[in-house]
């Protein structure tokens, strides 16, 4: 899991240097970043079917030499094709990473501590984001872009090592994982189909919507455009923007946890929601504007300790389903904000080309789209229907 949070993340020290090396441009950039969503967004159904019908171990031990084999193809890669084939299969290979570990600590440990191991679980993969912050960026200074992607898959190849050897799954999900034949055909239809009723209920558009702009927008900060804005925009080196990132990532390592403690429950949640993402907007409206390396620097900052609001959507879900249908929900709202990644990212690359193409600074396009479409799927959230409050919280 640490490693998905890594490959999602290595653009903004990687961007400047493959640009240049390549020649690439922003819209190049954008496909490149996006890929990895993409293909990581749509494999979620398939990977939870995958865990359900043969077990966390066999499932990730067999996905994850696909991100081993892409981060190898990145490292050598000639060509920008080469690169989105590395990308696709990364994307693949990590699919199962984050669900994987939900359901192991399901099945593996006491209801009890189910909280306290997904936290911390949470908080170990943040070291996968602060890795492409400073450490790459000394890394790539040092050595070069392809580097980065080496060590990036030896460790790969350590942790499925790892996995092999220490990972044991409890009897029963050994158990799971002996179905019939005919049965384990029909799962993925089956798994497709109950996603349908979803559609009928009349909040989960608005969900949608929210879902694929809130984590986005953190994340194509993040791990696409932070890097190149502060060397372009500012001329800061590698390393110093190394630094940004990582002060970036600590504060969004942080902020989960303190909205999960501050959640102010089913009656205000959406207000919190849709209060963070609007001046989360705003936030980037004055990163387009205005050309202070303090705001530059301090706001990607600040947003990072308000971008934990996003798992407040986790919560509103819970809330907001039958029991029965939870799981198909956040599986459901899960796809969304990784297909909103590749969205957003792929989107921002397009916006950057036409400003260069039109006269306009780039990095003004790409803040204006990120601010755009937070504002657009707000928008879409407060006006389509919603959860029910239930009637305790009202």
């Amino acid at each position: 899991f640490a490693l998905s949070q890594a490959f999602r993340t290595v653009g903004a020290m990687m961007a400047t240097p493959l640009g240049t090396h390549f020649g690439l441009s922003p819209q190049q950039l954008g496909t490149w970043a996006g890929t990895f969503h993409f293909m990581l967004g749509i494999m979620q159904l398939a990977m939870g079917v995958s865990i359900d019908m043969f077990g966390v171990r066999r499932t990730v031990l067999t996905a994850f030499p696909l991100a081993i084999a892409g981060a190898a193809l990145c490292a050598v890669a000639s060509s920008f094709h080469m690169l989105l084939l590395g990308q696709a299969l990364i994307g693949v290979g990590c699919a199962p990473a984050f669900l994987a570990c939900t359901v192991f600590i399901a099945r593996h440990f006491d209801a009890s501590r189910f909280t306290a191991m997904s936290g911390l679980v949470m908080s170990l993969a943040g070291m996968g984001i602060l890795f492409t912050g400073t450490p790459l960026a000394l890394l790539i200074e040092a050595a070069s872009w392809r580097a980065g992607y080496t060590v990036l898959a030896a460790f790969a190849v350590l942790s499925w090592i790892v996995i092999f050897w220490r990972v044991r799954e409890p009897a029963r999900a050994v158990d799971l994982a002996l179905q019939p034949a005919p049965a384990e055909r029909q799962s993925l239809r089956k798994a497709v189909r109950e996603l349908l009723p979803l559609f009928a209920m009349p909040h989960t558009l608005g969900l949608l919507c929210f879902a694929c702009v809130s984590y986005a927008a953190f994340i194509t900060l993040r791990g696409l455009w932070l890097g190149p804005v502060l060397h372009e925009r500012h001329g800061l080196s590698l390393v110093a923007s190394g630094n940004v990132a990582l002060v970036m990532t600590v504060t969004g390592m942080i902020s989960p946890a303190l909205f999960g403690r501050l959640d102010p429950g089913p009656a205000r949640r959406t207000r919190w929601m849709m209060g963070c993402a609007s001046a989360g907007a705003l936030m980037f409206g004055a990163m387009a504007f205005t050309h202070s390396a303090a705001i530059d620097i301090g706001l990607p900052i600040v947003y990072g300790l308000i971008s934990g609001y996003s798992v407040l959507q986790y919560a509103y879900t819970k809330n907001g389903y039958p029991a029965a249908m939870t799981g198909r929900a956040m599986a459901l709202m899960n796809m969304a904000m990784f297909l909103g990644v590749s969205l957003m990212q792929w989107t921002t690359g397009v916006a950057a080309s036409w400003g260069v193409a039109h006269g306009i600074e780039p990095f003004r396009a790409v803040f204006l789209t990120v601010a755009g479409m937070l504002a657009a799927g707000t928008l879409a959230f407060a006006l389509l229907p919603r959860a029910p409050v239930p009637a305790r919280a009202s």
